[in-house]
């Protein structure tokens, strides 16, 4: 930040979004988001309502994600704080992604099926903040056993981790140094 800027700063709103990967069985990760909203000052609702600083939105989700295909096996959703107890009734607008597989059209999918007033908002921002560390994860999980001779399991990394960003772009040069490595197209 700015020196200038931060002297007259004041904090009004935090938001934290945590993601860990954790190896299940082998086969299998678990990825667990967190996201926080902290309010650091009292507001006035236009419904005439005032509310407290304090925490607005805390929620947890947990994936079980199949290694071998990226599939979604599990959703496990805890609200832990939300502004209201309506919110409380979207606890389950995830269960749908169940069977779904991290990749191309993820974010739409995800869209369609919780969000624009499917579902919570919040717990679809996390989600789709989660998914680029699913494949972090999965290409830490298999880069722990690669071999030059693995060429099929170099594939599939290449698959998933080719145009997801800058560096793995098409025509980059990690995706041409992989292509040589591994003899693939």
């Amino acid at each position: 930040m700015n020196p200038d800027w931060k002297e007259k700063a004041k904090k009004i709103n935090k938001r934290t979004i945590e993601v860990t990967i954790y190896d299940y069985d082998g086969q299998r990760m678990i990825v667990e988001g967190s996201l926080r909203d902290d309010r650091f000052q009292e507001i006035r609702l236009v419904t005439g309502e005032v509310t407290p600083p304090g925490v607005i939105h805390h929620m947890t989700i947990r994936l079980l994600v199949n290694l071998a295909s990226l599939v979604i096996e599990d959703v496990d959703v805890e609200m832990i704080a939300f502004p209201r107890a309506v919110c409380r009734e979207t606890v389950n607008c995830l269960e749908p992604i169940k069977g779904s597989s991290v990749r191309k059209g993820f974010t739409a999918k995800v869209k369609k099926l919780a969000g624009d007033g499917n579902g919570c908002t919040h717990l679809v921002e996390l989600l789709l903040a989660m998914a680029p560390v699913i494949f972090q994860g999965f290409a830490a999980q298999q880069a722990k056993t690669i071999t030059a001779a693995d060429s099929e399991k170099a594939g599939m990394m290449f698959h998933f981790l080719l145009n997801t960003c800058y560096a793995w772009r098409e025509d980059g040069p990690f995706a041409e140094m992989f292509r040589q490595k591994f003899n693939l197209k």
